[in-house]
């Protein structure tokens, strides 16, 4: 017999809104993992982007919001939210929802009699009836082609650092024109980094949401929905991804795009007056030399620098998550690395879900952000989650599969 019911794989925000929604439907839930590890891993000083409202785990109103956890620890976080405060935010969230978590690591998910066995790193096993994937985006970090064979101690992710005040004096050359990218930069050259940043468009998208809020009022909840995602109007429709589903591919895709295009906050402007920034210059080569990495761009043009940093963002594959077992995997249908979904984020696996960043093909761009947790802690549930699975195979047929399937 399987010892539970749900076991979930992570616990970030995606873990543990799934824990809390399903353990308020009174599911036996195991959640394994160690709690925020992505967001810990983030460099110091780092704000995030989303409004308050948008930064609430589970949901922006009630006992797990911002709100709830400032009154119980008697304290006040600024605003943007420093990453540093929303990982203490996050540890409380777990102590109220999950204070059993299991932090054991998932070295195997496969399947198992009556559903799943997970084998774990202390060499024991646990067996469930469901699992939800909630592992995140680390594994997914891209580099481009011309960083391949460079070694990480001279061509790095920005996820790869905890702490920029180690390049202080450093010519680091950042490539990107995104959140993680420009906010690098900020912090590379506030540390004392000469820092350069390179864009391959012809421009920079700042974001200028707050500016239009407080112009609109009492009307902006008619246009911005409180995930803060996507521009003005198709705010609105990305925070329904019932309804984002059903939409044509040809259209979801582009809206998709105009939601989550690479841009910055407004608020670095000012902290980026005095770092170069080079448009239009792609990358085609960079080799090692005697004192750090010449770079050469396609037309001809050439840096030299100590480091190259990838704000280069993540492109998921759940190939990449280590502990999904080749046979298991085999039988999850995809489309360029995301698994298909269908009700409640189940695979074509019957009983194994997928929810995060992974979930973004199926139900839109609201799932890369801590605010599509919101509406996948209700899918879960309605879709009885936390019952065992009734059919050998989940067929999402109602999710559009135009493309390659993998």
């Amino acid at each position: 017999m399987p010892e539970t019911d749900v076991a979930i794989v992570g616990a970030g925000p995606y873990g543990l809104t799934a824990a809390a929604y399903l353990r308020q439907a009174n599911a036996d839930v195991r959640v394994l993992g160690d709690p925020m590890s992505f967001w810990r891993t983030m460099p110091a000083g780092m704000v995030l982007r989303s409004n308050w409202t948008a930064t609430c785990i589970a949901d922006f109103r009630g006992p797990l919001s911002l709100d709830a956890y400032c009154a119980d620890a008697r304290t006040r976080i600024a605003r943007p939210v420093p990453v540093e405060r929303f990982i203490e935010y996050g540890m409380w969230v777990q102590q109220q929802v999950v204070p059993d978590l299991d932090r054991r690591r998932v070295e195997v998910l496969d399947g198992g009699p009556g559903g799943f066995r997970l084998l774990l790193d202390d060499g024991s096993r646990l067996d469930a009836r469901r699992v939800i994937v909630a592992a995140g985006i680390q594994p997914f970090a891209s580099r481009p082609s011309y960083a391949d064979g460079l070694p990480r101690e001279v061509a790095s992710h920005t996820g790869d650092h905890r702490d920029l005040g180690r390049f202080s004096g450093a010519r680091v050359l950042v490539v990107g024109g995104g959140q993680s990218a420009l906010e690098s930069a900020a912090l590379l050259h506030e540390s004392g980094a000469h820092a350069e940043v390179v864009v391959r468009a012809d421009h920079v998208n700042w974001l200028h949401g707050g500016k239009y809020h407080r112009r609109l009022g009492r009307l902006a909840p008619l246009v911005y929905a409180p995930t803060d995602v996507g521009p003005m109007g198709l705010s609105r429709l990305v925070a329904a991804p019932g309804a984002f589903r059903r939409l044509p591919r040809r259209i979801q895709e582009p809206l998709a795009y105009r939601s989550i295009r690479p841009a910055g906050a407004a608020w670095l402007v000012p902290r980026l007056r005095d770092v170069p920034i080079t448009m239009t210059q792609p990358i085609v080569s960079v080799s090692t030399n005697g004192s750090g990495l010449t770079v050469r761009f396609a037309d001809g043009a050439q840096r030299t620098a100590d480091h190259l940093l990838l704000g280069t963002g993540y492109r998921v594959d759940i190939s990449c998550y280590p502990f999904l077992a080749p046979s298991l995997l085999a039988r999850v249908q995809r489309v360029g690395g995301y698994p298909v979904l269908g009700r409640g984020m189940e695979s074509s696996v019957a009983g194994l879900h997928f929810v995060g960043a992974p979930a973004a093909w199926s139900f839109g761009p609201i799932m890369r952000f801590v605010s599509g947790g919101w509406y996948t802690g209700h899918a879960l549930v309605q879709a009885g989650a936390g019952r065992p699975p009734d059919r050998p195979d989940a067929q999402p047929a109602d999710v559009a599969t135009t493309g390659s399937v993998q």
